[in-house]
């Protein structure tokens, strides 16, 4: 058995409380960034202009679906409460990779960059600030863990401030969330450009995150959004529906000589 006594909230400026939770989405957000730069800088083609300009897209627009799933997941709490509807305290992560993945593909149409090709690179790093960053954040917070459990590495949350605090002895579901993540980064690194077309490495992403999420769903407490089934399961089937006949149809592999090729006619684009 595992105890974590970890306060929620990391410090206060005033009357204002920083929690764990807020400080590892923003440090998600960073590395999103400072990993497409570095793409940039190792010869990717995408500028920072790009970058940046795509951040301040995909940013708010993943916030704004992010909140808007919460809301409906929990719609029974928010029509008797209104006044919480806008704000920040219930975040989604398929809607922040959902939404940020919409704002981002718009601004790609209308600035012109290569939709495909940028979403590959950035696939990598959005399971890494999904899966492993923002579950750390989850891990402090208290939230997100599973059912009880009676394991050897099962956690109990000794704060009182902490969301989980008085829930007894849970699956850590969020570490094994932040094990897939670790796991799934590795993978998606190693078959980055042996796919075509453009774009297909992003659905790959897309297609293990749903089936991960369809499955460590049932050992998560949640509500039941549709067919006894939690809204991540629902949105997960869903994504899996679309995605996969469109890898089978149009994916393929690319040998080592064709790799070869294709980032040698990149670099002279």
């Amino acid at each position: 058995m595992i105890d974590i006594g970890v306060d929620p909230v990391a410090f206060t400026i005033g009357a204002i409380s920083i929690h764990w939770y807020g400080i590892f989405i923003a440090l998600a957000i960073v590395w999103l960034v400072a990993w497409m730069a570095w793409q940039s800088k190792r010869g990717a083609r995408i500028t920072y202009d790009t970058v940046f300009a795509a951040a301040l897209v995909g940013i708010p627009s993943g916030v704004i679906i992010s909140r808007l799933l919460h809301v409906i997941d929990l719609w029974d709490h928010y029509v008797q409460n209104p006044g919480e509807i806008i704000g920040a305290g219930g975040l989604t992560a398929y809607g922040a990779v959902l939404g940020a993945s919409l704002g981002i593909w718009v601004y790609c149409r209308i600035a012109r960059v290569k939709i495909g090709y940028f979403f590959d690179l950035l696939a990598p790093a959005v399971i890494v600030a999904q899966a492993v960053i923002g579950r750390i954040g989850c891990t402090l917070n208290g939230c997100c863990f599973g059912d009880s459990c009676s394991l050897p590495w099962a956690i109990t949350y000794t704060d009182p401030n902490s969301l989980g605090f008085g829930v007894g002895a849970v699956h850590p579901t969020q570490v094994y969330e932040i094990i897939f993540g670790l796991i799934c980064f590795v993978v998606l690194v190693k078959l980055k450009g042996r796919f075509k077309p453009a774009g297909s490495l992003y659905l790959i992403y897309l297609g293990l995150y749903s089936a991960w999420r369809i499955g460590i769903d049932f050992l998560r407490p949640g509500t039941s959004f549709l067919f006894g089934l939690h809204q991540a399961q629902v949105i997960g089937i869903i994504v899996l529906l679309i995605v996969t006949p469109i890898l089978v149809r149009r994916t393929r592999w690319i040998s080592t000589e064709e790799q070869l090729t294709q980032e040698q006619e990149e670099l002279n684009d």
